[in-house]
């Protein structure tokens, strides 16, 4: 095979005294238009940078994508447990924990006062039991 027929591959283009001048220029013009697109290809191809950004986003967006599945199931299971303890606890231990939530709200300043006095002992008690 010698290159003009390697160059023509699929090209049953007329000898090249039979062309006419302007068949000539469409043909260079193909040609350049071909050659711009496989140099682009090439170049898209060689730039390491743009396809790991690209990878990179790929990769983010289903991570997040995973993560909203994975948090909308969370939800949902801690909902339906949620129900679930509600419907097995019995009545009178939900109303004795509504009165002590209510109890709680209503004497705020009493239960902080006592907390952090708590929490005071406990950190006294903690640094001279090291010492």
């Amino acid at each position: 095979m010698n290159d003009d027929a390697r160059t023509n591959i699929g090209t049953p283009d007329p000898a090249p005294g039979d062309r006419s001048p302007d068949e000539l220029r469409d043909q260079v013009e193909r040609t350049r238009d071909e050659l711009g697109k496989t140099v682009e290809a090439l170049a898209a191809k060689a730039d390491i940078k743009a396809q790991a950004k690209q990878k990179a986003t790929h990769v983010k967006d289903q991570a997040a994508e995973k993560a909203a599945l994975v948090s909308d199931q969370i939800r949902g299971k801690a909902g339906d447990a949620a129900h679930l303890v509600k419907d097995k606890t019995p009545d009178p231990l939900l109303e004795k924990a509504d009165q002590a939530a209510a109890a709680a709200r209503t004497n705020r300043t009493p239960l902080l006062l006592i907390a952090a006095a708590a929490a005071v002992i406990l950190l006294v008690r903690r640094s001279r039991g090291r010492r």
